[in-house]
Protein backbone atom coordinates (compact mmCIF):
# COMPACT_ATOMS: atom_id res chain seq x y z
CA UNK A 1 0.00 0.00 0.00
CA UNK A 2 1.30 3.53 -0.83
CA UNK A 3 1.46 6.27 1.91
CA UNK A 4 2.58 9.40 2.14
CA UNK A 5 5.07 11.66 3.30
CA UNK A 6 4.52 15.54 2.85
CA UNK A 7 4.52 16.01 -0.97
CA UNK A 8 6.35 12.28 -1.47
CA UNK A 9 4.45 9.03 -2.31
CA UNK A 10 6.52 6.33 -1.32
CA UNK A 11 5.65 2.86 -2.13
CA UNK A 12 5.85 -0.60 -0.39
CA UNK A 13 7.48 -3.26 -2.15
CA UNK A 14 4.63 -4.93 -2.51
CA UNK A 15 3.05 -2.46 -4.34
CA UNK A 16 6.28 -2.09 -6.54
CA UNK A 17 5.42 -5.48 -6.99
CA UNK A 18 3.06 -5.06 -9.64
CA UNK A 19 5.10 -2.28 -11.41
CA UNK A 20 8.87 -3.74 -11.40
CA UNK A 21 10.11 -5.81 -14.73
CA UNK A 22 12.36 -8.23 -12.33
CA UNK A 23 12.03 -10.00 -9.20
CA UNK A 24 16.00 -9.22 -8.97
CA UNK A 25 14.95 -5.54 -8.88
CA UNK A 26 11.92 -5.89 -6.71
CA UNK A 27 14.25 -8.12 -3.92
CA UNK A 28 17.48 -5.14 -4.18
CA UNK A 29 14.14 -2.06 -3.71
CA UNK A 30 14.94 -2.91 0.01
CA UNK A 31 12.42 -3.51 3.06
CA UNK A 32 11.09 -6.36 1.87
CA UNK A 33 10.04 -8.76 4.55
CA UNK A 34 7.40 -11.24 2.54
CA UNK A 35 6.24 -12.72 -0.44
CA UNK A 36 3.81 -9.59 -2.28
CA UNK A 37 0.20 -11.03 -3.29
CA UNK A 38 0.95 -11.31 -6.28
CA UNK A 39 3.80 -13.91 -6.02
CA UNK A 40 2.23 -15.93 -3.68
CA UNK A 41 1.96 -19.89 -4.69
CA UNK A 42 1.70 -22.87 -2.25
CA UNK A 43 2.65 -26.46 -2.57
CA UNK A 44 1.55 -29.48 -0.52
CA UNK A 45 4.41 -30.37 2.12
CA UNK A 46 3.34 -33.63 1.99
CA UNK A 47 4.21 -34.36 -1.51
CA UNK A 48 7.37 -34.14 -0.50
CA UNK A 49 10.14 -36.85 -1.26
CA UNK A 50 11.73 -38.59 1.67
CA UNK A 51 15.57 -38.31 1.29
CA UNK A 52 16.57 -41.48 3.12
CA UNK A 53 14.46 -43.58 0.98
CA UNK A 54 16.03 -45.58 -1.66
CA UNK A 55 13.70 -45.86 -3.74
CA UNK A 56 13.63 -41.59 -4.28
CA UNK A 57 17.72 -42.16 -5.31
CA UNK A 58 18.03 -40.64 -8.79
CA UNK A 59 19.58 -42.35 -11.34
CA UNK A 60 24.04 -41.60 -12.31
CA UNK A 61 25.08 -42.09 -15.96
CA UNK A 62 28.71 -42.42 -16.56
CA UNK A 63 28.48 -40.57 -19.78
CA UNK A 64 32.52 -41.99 -20.34
CA UNK A 65 31.43 -45.75 -20.83
CA UNK A 66 28.89 -44.83 -23.34
CA UNK A 67 31.69 -43.09 -25.86
CA UNK A 68 35.29 -45.06 -24.23
CA UNK A 69 34.23 -47.58 -22.10
CA UNK A 70 34.25 -51.64 -23.35
CA UNK A 71 31.89 -53.34 -25.06
CA UNK A 72 30.84 -54.83 -22.05
CA UNK A 73 30.72 -51.78 -19.87
CA UNK A 74 28.77 -50.03 -22.75
CA UNK A 75 26.50 -52.77 -23.19
CA UNK A 76 25.68 -52.27 -18.97
CA UNK A 77 25.51 -48.42 -19.20
CA UNK A 78 22.99 -48.89 -21.71
CA UNK A 79 20.77 -50.72 -20.02
CA UNK A 80 21.46 -48.73 -16.38
CA UNK A 81 20.19 -45.72 -19.41
CA UNK A 82 17.18 -48.07 -20.32
CA UNK A 83 16.04 -48.34 -16.79
CA UNK A 84 16.72 -44.83 -16.02
CA UNK A 85 14.62 -43.35 -18.88
CA UNK A 86 11.84 -45.60 -18.63
CA UNK A 87 11.71 -45.34 -14.67
CA UNK A 88 12.45 -41.68 -14.12
CA UNK A 89 13.17 -39.80 -17.37
CA UNK A 90 15.35 -37.97 -14.84
CA UNK A 91 19.42 -38.54 -14.00
CA UNK A 92 22.43 -37.34 -13.52
CA UNK A 93 25.00 -37.10 -16.16
CA UNK A 94 29.11 -37.40 -15.04
CA UNK A 95 32.41 -37.64 -16.39
CA UNK A 96 30.71 -35.80 -19.78
CA UNK A 97 33.85 -34.30 -21.03
CA UNK A 98 32.91 -30.45 -20.57
CA UNK A 99 35.34 -28.77 -18.64
CA UNK A 100 34.41 -27.32 -15.55
CA UNK A 101 36.24 -24.40 -16.41
CA UNK A 102 33.74 -23.92 -19.22
CA UNK A 103 30.82 -24.98 -16.92
CA UNK A 104 31.62 -21.84 -14.64
CA UNK A 105 32.22 -20.03 -16.94
CA UNK A 106 28.59 -20.28 -18.76
CA UNK A 107 27.42 -19.53 -14.83
CA UNK A 108 29.68 -16.02 -14.47
CA UNK A 109 28.35 -15.07 -18.21
CA UNK A 110 24.93 -15.04 -17.11
CA UNK A 111 25.44 -13.96 -13.60
CA UNK A 112 26.95 -10.85 -15.64
CA UNK A 113 23.74 -10.12 -17.40
CA UNK A 114 21.38 -10.52 -14.78
CA UNK A 115 23.08 -7.72 -13.03
CA UNK A 116 22.84 -5.31 -15.98
CA UNK A 117 20.12 -2.65 -15.24
CA UNK A 118 17.12 -2.68 -16.64
CA UNK A 119 17.90 -0.42 -18.96
CA UNK A 120 20.69 -2.26 -20.35
CA UNK A 121 18.47 -4.93 -20.89
CA UNK A 122 16.31 -3.18 -22.64
CA UNK A 123 17.65 -4.27 -25.80
CA UNK A 124 17.13 -7.58 -24.94
CA UNK A 125 12.93 -8.04 -24.14
CA UNK A 126 12.52 -9.26 -27.67
CA UNK A 127 8.48 -10.14 -28.41
CA UNK A 128 5.44 -11.95 -27.99
CA UNK A 129 6.94 -14.78 -30.54
CA UNK A 130 8.38 -17.44 -28.53
CA UNK A 131 11.02 -18.21 -30.76
CA UNK A 132 12.85 -14.91 -31.05
CA UNK A 133 16.64 -15.00 -31.23
CA UNK A 134 17.20 -13.04 -27.94
CA UNK A 135 14.24 -12.95 -25.28
CA UNK A 136 14.48 -11.54 -21.48
CA UNK A 137 11.94 -10.77 -18.80
CA UNK A 138 10.20 -12.34 -15.71
CA UNK A 139 8.19 -14.50 -14.34
CA UNK A 140 7.03 -16.61 -17.02
CA UNK A 141 5.00 -13.87 -19.39
CA UNK A 142 3.19 -11.28 -17.15
CA UNK A 143 0.19 -10.93 -19.86
CA UNK A 144 -0.64 -14.54 -18.65
CA UNK A 145 0.51 -15.38 -15.35
CA UNK A 146 -2.17 -15.59 -12.38
CA UNK A 147 0.65 -16.05 -10.19
CA UNK A 148 3.94 -14.05 -10.76
CA UNK A 149 7.35 -16.26 -10.77
CA UNK A 150 10.22 -15.92 -8.59
CA UNK A 151 12.75 -15.29 -11.67
CA UNK A 152 14.18 -13.63 -14.19
CA UNK A 153 15.20 -15.32 -17.24
CA UNK A 154 17.53 -14.66 -20.61
CA UNK A 155 16.57 -17.77 -23.35
CA UNK A 156 18.81 -17.81 -26.29
CA UNK A 157 18.53 -19.56 -29.47
CA UNK A 158 22.09 -21.15 -30.22
CA UNK A 159 21.56 -23.73 -33.47
CA UNK A 160 21.70 -23.94 -35.99
CA UNK A 161 22.40 -20.10 -35.54
CA UNK A 162 24.44 -19.02 -32.53
CA UNK A 163 22.25 -15.48 -31.97
CA UNK A 164 24.22 -14.11 -28.59
CA UNK A 165 26.12 -10.99 -28.95
CA UNK A 166 28.53 -12.42 -26.29
CA UNK A 167 29.57 -16.69 -27.13
CA UNK A 168 30.51 -17.90 -23.95
CA UNK A 169 33.64 -20.00 -25.19
CA UNK A 170 32.96 -23.80 -25.77
CA UNK A 171 30.04 -24.29 -23.74
CA UNK A 172 26.71 -24.57 -26.42
CA UNK A 173 29.50 -26.98 -28.77
CA UNK A 174 30.25 -28.58 -26.32
CA UNK A 175 26.62 -29.15 -24.65
CA UNK A 176 25.47 -30.10 -27.65
CA UNK A 177 28.36 -33.00 -28.39
CA UNK A 178 27.12 -34.36 -25.01
CA UNK A 179 23.34 -34.03 -26.25
CA UNK A 180 24.51 -35.66 -29.74
CA UNK A 181 26.04 -39.22 -27.90
CA UNK A 182 23.28 -39.50 -25.42
CA UNK A 183 20.61 -39.54 -28.46
CA UNK A 184 22.48 -42.21 -30.18
CA UNK A 185 22.26 -44.33 -26.88
CA UNK A 186 18.81 -43.10 -25.94
CA UNK A 187 17.99 -44.48 -29.65
CA UNK A 188 19.76 -48.04 -28.93
CA UNK A 189 17.58 -48.60 -25.64
CA UNK A 190 14.73 -48.48 -27.94
CA UNK A 191 16.57 -51.27 -30.02
CA UNK A 192 17.07 -48.63 -32.59
CA UNK A 193 19.68 -47.76 -35.20
CA UNK A 194 21.69 -45.19 -32.93
CA UNK A 195 21.22 -42.62 -35.81
CA UNK A 196 17.66 -43.37 -35.68
CA UNK A 197 16.12 -40.68 -33.77
CA UNK A 198 18.71 -37.84 -34.94
CA UNK A 199 18.07 -38.68 -38.35
CA UNK A 200 14.61 -39.03 -38.59
CA UNK A 201 14.05 -35.09 -36.69
CA UNK A 202 16.55 -33.54 -38.31
CA UNK A 203 19.36 -33.10 -35.66
CA UNK A 204 21.70 -31.68 -37.64
CA UNK A 205 19.17 -28.75 -38.17
CA UNK A 206 17.66 -28.79 -35.05
CA UNK A 207 17.47 -26.51 -32.22
CA UNK A 208 19.06 -25.33 -29.22
CA UNK A 209 18.08 -22.63 -26.73
CA UNK A 210 19.98 -21.67 -23.79
CA UNK A 211 17.58 -20.49 -21.18
CA UNK A 212 19.25 -19.11 -17.65
CA UNK A 213 17.24 -18.25 -14.84
CA UNK A 214 17.86 -16.32 -12.33
CA UNK A 215 15.96 -16.93 -8.56
CA UNK A 216 17.62 -14.28 -6.06
CA UNK A 217 16.79 -15.18 -2.30
CA UNK A 218 13.05 -15.25 -1.48
CA UNK A 219 12.12 -14.07 2.07
CA UNK A 220 9.37 -16.71 2.17
CA UNK A 221 10.18 -19.46 0.22
CA UNK A 222 7.37 -21.61 1.40
CA UNK A 223 4.87 -18.85 0.02
CA UNK A 224 6.90 -18.92 -3.91
CA UNK A 225 7.69 -20.74 -6.90
CA UNK A 226 10.87 -20.32 -9.20
CA UNK A 227 9.18 -22.18 -12.01
CA UNK A 228 5.53 -24.78 -11.12
CA UNK A 229 5.37 -27.71 -12.52
CA UNK A 230 6.14 -28.51 -16.25
CA UNK A 231 7.50 -30.87 -18.54
CA UNK A 232 10.10 -29.75 -21.45
CA UNK A 233 9.98 -28.88 -25.21
CA UNK A 234 12.34 -30.95 -27.23
CA UNK A 235 14.33 -34.26 -26.89
CA UNK A 236 16.46 -34.09 -24.49
CA UNK A 237 17.20 -31.11 -21.95
CA UNK A 238 20.34 -31.05 -20.01
CA UNK A 239 21.07 -28.49 -17.19
CA UNK A 240 23.57 -27.40 -15.10
CA UNK A 241 23.32 -25.01 -12.03
CA UNK A 242 25.37 -22.98 -9.51
CA UNK A 243 26.37 -24.07 -6.45
CA UNK A 244 22.56 -23.57 -4.87
CA UNK A 245 20.00 -26.06 -5.24
CA UNK A 246 16.25 -25.91 -6.36
CA UNK A 247 15.15 -27.98 -9.04
CA UNK A 248 12.89 -30.91 -7.88
CA UNK A 249 11.44 -34.14 -10.15
CA UNK A 250 8.34 -35.46 -9.69
CA UNK A 251 8.90 -39.64 -9.28
CA UNK A 252 6.26 -41.73 -8.11
CA UNK A 253 3.62 -39.04 -7.01
CA UNK A 254 6.19 -37.19 -4.93
CA UNK A 255 8.84 -34.41 -5.37
CA UNK A 256 12.74 -35.64 -5.17
CA UNK A 257 15.61 -33.02 -4.83
CA UNK A 258 18.23 -33.14 -7.06
CA UNK A 259 21.41 -32.70 -5.15
CA UNK A 260 24.01 -32.30 -8.20
CA UNK A 261 27.48 -33.92 -7.74
CA UNK A 262 30.30 -31.46 -8.56
CA UNK A 263 30.28 -30.61 -12.67
CA UNK A 264 27.31 -32.95 -13.46
CA UNK A 265 24.62 -32.25 -15.76
CA UNK A 266 20.96 -33.57 -15.46
CA UNK A 267 19.16 -34.91 -18.01
CA UNK A 268 15.38 -34.03 -17.53
CA UNK A 269 12.05 -34.97 -19.34
CA UNK A 270 9.68 -35.79 -17.03
CA UNK A 271 7.68 -33.21 -14.75
CA UNK A 272 9.85 -31.07 -12.98
CA UNK A 273 9.63 -27.87 -10.77
CA UNK A 274 12.38 -25.10 -9.60
CA UNK A 275 11.48 -24.09 -5.93
CA UNK A 276 13.39 -21.00 -4.46
CA UNK A 277 15.24 -20.52 -0.82
CA UNK A 278 16.04 -17.72 1.44
CA UNK A 279 19.98 -18.04 1.65
CA UNK A 280 21.09 -17.10 -1.81
CA UNK A 281 20.96 -16.61 -5.30
CA UNK A 282 20.34 -19.76 -7.58
CA UNK A 283 21.27 -19.92 -11.33
CA UNK A 284 21.00 -22.17 -13.46
CA UNK A 285 21.01 -23.14 -17.15
CA UNK A 286 18.68 -25.39 -19.01
CA UNK A 287 19.57 -26.20 -22.39
CA UNK A 288 16.89 -27.94 -24.20
CA UNK A 289 17.97 -29.93 -27.91
CA UNK A 290 14.79 -30.64 -30.22
CA UNK A 291 14.27 -31.48 -33.79
CA UNK A 292 14.42 -28.75 -36.60
CA UNK A 293 11.86 -26.56 -35.98
CA UNK A 294 9.62 -26.98 -39.00
CA UNK A 295 10.05 -30.75 -38.87
CA UNK A 296 6.61 -32.34 -38.47
CA UNK A 297 6.93 -34.44 -35.27
CA UNK A 298 4.77 -38.09 -35.11
CA UNK A 299 4.99 -41.14 -32.77
CA UNK A 300 7.53 -43.21 -34.38
CA UNK A 301 5.93 -45.66 -37.27
CA UNK A 302 8.74 -48.20 -36.75
CA UNK A 303 7.73 -48.35 -32.76
CA UNK A 304 3.77 -48.34 -33.09
CA UNK A 305 4.32 -51.23 -35.65
CA UNK A 306 6.52 -53.09 -33.37
CA UNK A 307 4.32 -52.74 -30.17
CA UNK A 308 1.24 -52.93 -32.31
CA UNK A 309 -0.55 -49.86 -31.45
CA UNK A 310 -1.53 -47.00 -33.15
CA UNK A 311 -0.04 -43.53 -32.25
CA UNK A 312 -1.03 -41.71 -29.61
CA UNK A 313 -0.94 -38.61 -30.24
CA UNK A 314 -1.65 -36.06 -34.00
CA UNK A 315 1.40 -34.73 -35.59
CA UNK A 316 2.59 -31.31 -35.22
CA UNK A 317 5.14 -29.16 -36.88
CA UNK A 318 8.26 -28.39 -33.73
CA UNK A 319 7.96 -24.76 -33.72
CA UNK A 320 3.61 -24.98 -33.45
CA UNK A 321 4.28 -27.31 -30.78
CA UNK A 322 6.48 -24.82 -28.47
CA UNK A 323 4.33 -22.18 -29.23
CA UNK A 324 1.01 -24.21 -28.03
CA UNK A 325 3.51 -24.83 -24.62
CA UNK A 326 4.28 -21.65 -23.96
CA UNK A 327 0.58 -20.55 -24.97
CA UNK A 328 -1.91 -19.85 -22.09
CA UNK A 329 -3.57 -22.98 -23.23
CA UNK A 330 -1.12 -24.97 -21.27
CA UNK A 331 -0.03 -22.69 -18.36
CA UNK A 332 0.73 -24.79 -15.60
CA UNK A 333 -0.62 -28.19 -17.70
CA UNK A 334 0.17 -30.99 -19.68
CA UNK A 335 0.92 -29.76 -23.19
CA UNK A 336 0.69 -33.39 -24.60
CA UNK A 337 -2.96 -32.98 -23.17
CA UNK A 338 -3.66 -31.03 -26.22
CA UNK A 339 -2.45 -33.49 -29.02
CA UNK A 340 -3.53 -36.64 -27.58
CA UNK A 341 -5.99 -38.68 -29.66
Amino acid sequence: MATTTGLEVVESPQTQATKVTSVKVLTESGGLASVPSEYTFSTNPNDQADTNDPEHSIPVIDFSLLTSGSPDQRSEIIHELRKACEEWGFFMLINHGVPESVMKEMINACETFFNLSDEEKKEFRGTKDVLDPIKCGTSFDVAIDKVFLWRDFIKVRSHPQFYSPHKPIGFSQRTREVATELLKAISETLDLDFNYIADTMNWDQGLQLLAANYYPACPEPDRAIGIPAHTDHGLLTLLIKNEMGGLQVQHKGKWVNWNAMPNAFVYKSVWHRAVVNNRATRISIAVPHGPAIDKVVVPSPLLCEREGRAPAYVGMPYKDYIQLQQSSKSYMKSCLDHIRI
